[in-house]
């Protein structure tokens, strides 16, 4: 009677440190209902980036990627994303999507403008900058891939 006692105990303790994970993990990745407002942008690649990634402004974290979805006329990726209510951003705000180095993750790096108008919830930024497929310009490099002929 006291092995079944311990093993009760022990898978008890399992489960309230599997309970304390989750919920440290919802807390870190922002699951919960983020507050700000919501803005849009479209890119032609957006490699990397999903639901739940950073959205930084000088490096900080002021919002995340909330949904994206695919543009069937234009064939680009239209992102939306949330920014901290307290962080107001200039209309000729750029929008870029970067890598933390060669095996980190990306995220979406904000670049305001000098307008002194600011952007409005629901505004979409038009100035972009696509991910860069990183593998294929290690393979061009590698590879010799320029278009250039050579001169004889």
């Amino acid at each position: 009677m006291s092995s079944n006692l311990v093993e009760s105990l022990i898978g008890a303790l399992v489960l309230v440190i599997a309970g304390w994970f989750l919920v440290f993990a919802y807390e870190r990745t922002d699951g919960a209902v983020s507050s700000g407002y919501q803005l849009q942008a479209r890119f032609d690649r957006i490699d990397g980036l999903g639901v739940g990634a950073d959205v930084r402004l000088s490096g900080i974290k002021v919002g995340s990627i909330i949904d994206s979805e695919l543009d069937p006329k234009t064939y680009q990726a239209i992102i939306h994303f949330s920014v901290a209510e307290n962080v107001k951003l200039p209309l000729d705000t750029a929008a870029a999507i970067t890598s933390e180095g060669l095996l980190g993750g990306t995220y979406l790096s904000l670049r305001p403008g000098g307008s002194l108008e600011n952007l409005a919830p629901g505004d979409e930024i038009s100035e972009t900058q696509d991910a860069v497929d990183l593998i294929g310009l290690i393979g061009k490099f590698m590879y010799g891939g320029s278009d250039a002929k050579k001169s004889e």
